[in-house]
């Protein structure tokens, strides 16, 4: 994925609040939650911190703005990788693409935005409801449906299926991020994701995938 950072604008007169968040996700975008304070936003803005805490209480209250967008960026990483899923006749075929094409957008945001991504999950999330409404967990759960649908995922494998798949990915990238997989090569983290990906979906159908689904699911995954 190309990278969706927050581009600066210039502070407009009305609208600081936003000029903060804004400075704040560039502040995210290089140095992760950590970087982000009020002093260093009023400072990349022009203002006092003074004029900037006119707006937000505090750090904290910053801090989650700065989450709500670079959950949003994430999510529409995920929703650029939907989109350019080509259309696929199959119920199981078409759930399973979708569920690859989430993960690589999921994976690819990860790599491309890493201080956004840490950011997005600093401080742990909001209750589940609030996660599952939009975002890609929901996007996550919809496929999944898809897939139980379709007779692809047995009924008793459906319950906690998608906190699996999100786990997987999610872990996935915190190896590549943080972890002894930071310094793989390209192809390694592309084949580690595809393979991740096919055992998410095989472990889901409870069987091995057929050539023409592990063909769907690699052409989603490599987008």
């Amino acid at each position: 994925m190309s990278s969706s950072a927050p581009v600066r604008s210039g502070y407009h007169h009305g609208d600081l609040r936003n000029a903060l968040i804004r400075s704040a996700a560039e502040l995210a975008q290089a140095g992760g939650p950590s970087s982000v304070t009020i002093r260093a936003a009023a400072r990349a803005v022009g203002v006092t911190p003074t004029a900037a805490y006119r707006h937000f209480a505090g750090h904290e209250e910053l801090l989650e703005a700065v989450k709500t967008r670079a959950m949003e960026l994430l999510t529409a990483s995920v929703n650029e990788a939907l989109d350019r899923l080509d259309p696929v006749g199959d119920p199981a075929e078409r759930g399973l693409s979708r569920l690859a094409a989430i993960g690589r957008g999921y994976f690819a945001f990860a790599l491309a935005e890493p201080g956004l991504f840490r950011t997005a999950f600093a401080g742990g999330l909001p209750p589940m409801p609030a996660v599952a409404e939009s975002g890609p967990f929901g996007k996550l759960i919809e496929a999944i449906d898809d897939l139980a649908a379709s007779g692809y995922l047995p009924p008793q494998r459906r319950p906690m299926a998608e906190f699996a798949a999100w786990a997987s990915v999610h872990g996935l990238a915190m190896l590549h991020l943080d972890g002894p997989l930071s310094a793989a090569p390209r192809e390694a983290r592309e084949l580690a994701l595809e393979r991740t990906i096919e055992i998410i979906a095989e472990g889901l159908g409870g069987a091995a995938l057929t050539e023409r689904m592990r063909e769907e699911l690699r052409r989603a995954v490599q987008g």
